[in-house]
This record gives structure tokens, C-alpha cells and sequence, in this order.
């Protein structure tokens, strides 16, 4: 699976502190290579069509979108912020 990466998702991850961008790149690198990692804890939002939320940390969420041949990145950040704007 490949990625592909909305203006919004690569913004938020510039601004990301280089220690949560480091965990950003371990949770992709785990989407692509084991979607079902428990570290992920990967799961729709509710009431958010086909969204996906997927754990960085404790505090910070990326959302995205799971197509047949990709992944499409739509959000990244401090959780409430994220999941606000999925």
C-alpha cells in the first residue's frame, strides 16, 4: 500500500516537534507494514463515513482514509484537535 498525503496531513506533520514526528514515521511505516498493530489501535470514527483514526501516542492521532490500493492521510495531531476535523 501506498500513501497519498492531503495538504492538511502534510502541514500538521511539518508542524509536529521532531520527537512526535519520529513516532508519526514508526506508526506509518507499522500501517503499511501490519495495519492490525495493537500499538495502532486503528478503528473508524463513528459517524465519520469511512475514516479511520490511528494511534501516534497517548495525545496524538492521525486520521485517514483506507482505499483498496492506498491510504489516503487526511489529518495529524494532538487528539481532540484531530479527531475534531478528522
Amino acid at each position: 500500500m501506498r500513501f497519498v498525503i492531503t495538504k492538511r496531513f502534510a502541514e500538521a506533520y511539518r508542524s509536529l516537534p521532531e520527537t512526535l514526528r519520529k513516532k508519526a514515521n514508526k506508526a506509518l511505516r507499522l500501517l503499511v507494514e501490519n495495519p492490525r498493530h495493537p500499538s495502532l489501535r486503528l478503528k473508524k470514527i463513528q459517524g465519520a463515513g469511512g475514516i479511520w483514526e490511528a494511534r501516534v501516542d497517548k495525545a496524538c492521532r492521525m486520521t485517514l482514509e483506507i482505499h483498496s490500493d492506498y491510504f489516503l492521510l487526511r489529518n495529524i495531531g494532538k487528539h481532540d484537535e484531530t479527531l475534531g476535523e478528522p
